[in-house]
């Protein structure tokens, strides 16, 4: 005996009358000329209340008659099929049934005239699990967004003949946070530290990551290990813990006393600088791969000096601030050296938050951070 066999036979009628899902014929301007049990009771009505006296867009929410008047009949008469069409139906009690609606147009037999045969899917389970979706999604860019300002919102330290500002704008339009950051954090009585990374990646993820390197770059750095080493002993740290990996990093420290800079860039944008009146420059030395790149381990990190002298100012940034997608980096970088030129003057506060509104107007795909240190004139020794 084959599957099914004990079963009570059944006609084709009767299997379409009790099929799990909505089942219409109408003609070419919506009106139903056949409707199956299922879809009645769905709407509440009478078959008697539905045949040759509704159009299926008249069941449909305000919204739902709007897009089948415009685009659902419009792509079937030129396709011949629409398929998934989220629509809501409403019910005799004014309730709403979410939908998936699938339709076909008949060729049309002699003598018959072309019809429009509808199915019609309860969706109120998939509406559900997408509303979820979408409230988990939310709580996550929360929970992320929450995570990298709590990260970002700390004091920058003071000191004598110092001052520093940042800047931080996320990307326009993006529904996740990115793993752009920064840091400042002295060093000892006569030297600051200075930190703008990028990690790899958007969301809670990159969050986390950028939270776990600031706090191991601060940490390397109270230990002594100058911009070079730190960024080889970062290597390790990604490493040995998974995270990280391919994250760009620039790292400085300014010693207030001889206005000397020491820097190293692990696959991030040269640092600018400027010392009195003189115009900006990138500083192209001490650069290397990003975080990690060569996992059985690379070259020595190079680091390099730069004499700021007396009001000399350091800018570190990242990507955004000067990637563009019709543009080439060159012109990028070409503009933020103009607008530095253009506002030294300016408190340095006023500067950096300038620098996002002139340079990133046009375009805000991605995050942007700026950190800048100016110094008074040096005291020598």
């Amino acid at each position: 005996m084959s599957p099914g066999d004990d079963l009570p036979a059944a006609s084709a009628a009767e299997l379409l009358d009790e099929a799990p899902c909505g089942f219409l014929t109408t003609a070419l301007d919506g009106t139903i000329l056949q409707v199956n049990r299922t879809f009645a009771e769905w709407c509440g009505l009478d078959r008697d209340e539905l045949l040759g006296k509704r159009r299926f867009q008249d069941l449909l929410a305000s919204g739902g008659r709007i897009y089948y008047e415009t685009h659902f009949a419009p792509l079937l008469l030129m396709q011949g099929e629409v398929r998934e069409i989220a629509l809501e139906v409403v019910r005799a009690d004014g309730s709403e049934l979410p939908a998936l609606v699938n339709s076909v147009l008949t060729d049309g037999r002699p003598g018959r005239p072309r019809v429009i045969r509808t199915m019609v899917f309860d969706a109120s389970d998939r509406r559900r699990y997408e509303q979820e979706l979408l409230r988990s999604q939310k709580r996550e860019r929360e929970i992320a967004r929450r995570l990298q300002q709590s990260l970002l919102a700390g004091e920058l330290p003071a000191a004598p003949g110092l001052e520093l500002a940042a800047s931080y704008r996320p990307a326009i339009g993006e529904t996740e946070v990115g793993g752009d950051w920064y840091d400042a954090f002295r060093l000892d009585e006569r030297r600051i530290g200075l930190v703008v990374g990028d990690v790899v990646g958007r969301g809670i993820e990159a969050a986390a990551t950028m939270g776990q390197l600031r706090s191991a770059s601060r940490a390397l750095a109270s230990t002594g290990l100058r911009p070079g080493p730190l960024l080889e002993a970062l290597d390790g740290y990604v490493r040995q813990h998974g995270v990280g990996r391919m994250a760009t990093v620039a790292v400085a420290e300014i010693d207030l006393e001889t206005g000397e800079l020491r820097f190293a860039c692990a696959g991030h944008p040269p640092p600018v600088a400027a010392i009195g009146e003189s115009a900006p420059s990138l500083l192209w030395d001490g650069r290397s791969a990003p975080l990690d790149a060569y996992s059985s381990g690379g070259p020595p990190r190079p680091e390099a000096g730069h004499e700021l002298g007396p009001q000399g100012l350091v800018l570190l940034y990242t990507d955004g601030l000067v990637e563009r997608r019709t543009d080439r980096i060159d012109e990028g970088l070409e503009r933020l050296l103009a607008n530095v030129g253009a506002h030294l003057h300016e408190p340095i506060s006023s500067l950096t938050a300038g620098l996002l509104r002139t340079l990133d107007e046009r375009d805000g795909h991605d995050d942007v951070c700026v950190l800048a240190a100016t110094i008074s004139p040096p005291t020598r020794r």
